[in-house]
């Protein structure tokens, strides 16, 4: 008979003082990172596409920091900086990556959507919308064949949940009781279009229960939260019980992309976010209760501005890639 138990209601997580001083460091590197990448594609020095995690952060940060680097995988679509960030991976290579160059994490030749580490377990950046769905489906596959004790995290987006794709990998994931955790980031409105107006279920943590996978909920704005749904995800799957999936209402503050002017909302909505829940703020005020000083936090503040600027010179002045390596890569052996 097919599981029917459901996961415990997540309750906030009961951070110390220097792990949420952790999560606001982490939270305000992918946010100043991100800045400067906006600024550098403006310059031209970034090409092609670029989608911007700004708003986004407490996702990221409050999910990854409960996965295990090395033992866990990690998945995400074509917004994938503040993931890389969120699991550690150097700044450097990361923005070098976006300019181009030979440094960069997949040698320039993957750009601001395909990047990828296999020593971190990060397996992308995804350009094809809600094709990471499937692979990290995989993914867990190979968690369970393997018997390594991993679990997928695997995010998309409210733009991606109408996919044939990932329904038949829930379906699988199911079936085979595969630790994979779906991690909907729903920041409303896709690439352009409301989640009210694309979705006749817009409560998208339900989508799974044709299939008696369970979901949850969470305020994809508060990072104690998300870390609270990542304790009880993690228990789910790593007990045998199969997928979970989380759905996190979040919000962008920029458009879909750096050409997107997203007329499709107001300002004062924008606004509204970023006064009244941003998750940076939030925890920062949490902090000043805890005893923690405005000094600090400016402290870090420029610590953190330091980082980015020292990435984003390293990513200017490194080379490109030489012409030889437009024909490797291409597949993994020789044929």
């Amino acid at each position: 008979m097919p599981n029917r138990e459901r996961p415990a209601e997540p309750k906030r997580y009961k951070a110390t003082k220097d792990e949420l001083l952790q999560f606001y460091r982490e939270m305000l590197l992918i946010r100043r990172f991100e800045e400067r990448a906006g600024q550098l594609y403006g310059l031209g020095l970034i090409g092609g596409f670029c989608h911007l995690y700004i708003g986004q952060e407490a996702v990221a940060v409050g999910l990854q920091s409960a996965m295990t680097v090395g033992k866990d995988s990690v998945i995400t679509g074509y917004r994938d900086h503040g993931h890389m960030l969120a699991y550690g991976i150097d700044p450097k290579v990361i923005m070098a990556e976006l300019t181009g160059r030979a440094a960069g994490i997949s040698k320039g030749k993957g750009g601001s959507m395909h990047m990828f580490s296999v020593e971190h377990g990060f397996y992308g950046g995804h350009g094809i919308v809600g094709a990471q769905v499937s692979l990290g489906t995989g993914l867990a596959l190979k968690h369970k064949y393997s018997e390594d004790g991993g679990v997928c995290l695997t995010y998309f987006g409210d733009g991606a949940v109408n996919q044939g794709q990932v329904y038949e990998s829930f379906n699988m994931a199911q079936l085979w009781d595969l630790p994979v955790i779906y991690a909907i980031e729903n920041n409303k409105y896709a690439m352009g279009t409301s989640i009210e107006r694309s979705s006749s279920e817009p409560l998208l943590y339900k989508r799974g229960e044709s299939f008696r996978i369970p979901g949850i909920q969470v305020d994809g704005m508060d990072v104690l939260a998300v870390r609270g749904a990542a304790e009880v995800a993690l228990e789910w799957t790593r007990a045998g019980k199969g997928p979970i999936i989380i759905e996190f209402l979040t919000y962008r503050y920029r458009g879909h992309s750096m050409s997107d002017p997203a007329k499709y909302r107001s300002r004062e909505e924008v606004q509204d976010y970023r006064e009244h829940h941003d998750p940076i703020d939030r925890v920062s005020k949490e902090l000043e209760a805890m005893g923690v000083k405005e000094e600090e936090l400016k402290a870090i503040d420029k610590e953190i501005k330091d980082i980015v600027v020292e990435a984003a010179k390293f990513a200017e002045e490194a080379p490109e890639p030489d012409p030889g390596e437009l024909h490797t890569d291409v597949l993994v052996e020789t044929y």
